[in-house]
């Protein structure tokens, strides 16, 4: 049963990633950009936003460099909590600030324990 509920728990912490990363483009772009902006966050950094999402998401569905991608959103997503959402005087805030937070101790479960039987990093083994 743990070989499947690895692949299930990286794909489920991917799916957000994955759909929010596909949602900032076309009709999001200009939202999205201009939500960046409001806290300070170039708008040109969106590009690489969008590619840690959807790259990130990508390659913890499929299990490649599945540590290293862990670590990576577990920290893009530290860093989305702190800049996005710390005003915790708004329940919805401190929500979304502890959601982020949680969405990143997956992921160092994931980085701590690796991908599982069934991803690319273990083919062969």
């Amino acid at each position: 049963m743990k070989d499947y509920t690895d692949v299930a728990g990286r794909v489920l912490l991917a799916l957000l990633f994955l759909l929010a990363g596909i949602g900032k483009l076309g009709a999001g772009y200009e939202g999205t950009q201009g939500y960046m902006e409001a806290f300070g966050v170039p708008g040109m950094l969106l590009p690489l936003v969008i590619l840690v999402e959807i790259g990130g998401a990508l390659l913890l569905i499929v299990g490649f460099q599945t540590r290293w991608t862990a670590l990576a959103i577990a920290g893009f997503s530290i860093l989305s909590a702190i800049i996005f959402h710390s005003n915790f005087g708004e329940q919805a805030e401190m929500t979304n600030f502890l959601k982020n937070l949680s969405i990143a101790g997956g992921l160092l479960i994931l980085y701590a324990n690796g991908p599982g039987k069934y991803s690319l990093d273990n083919r062969g083994k």
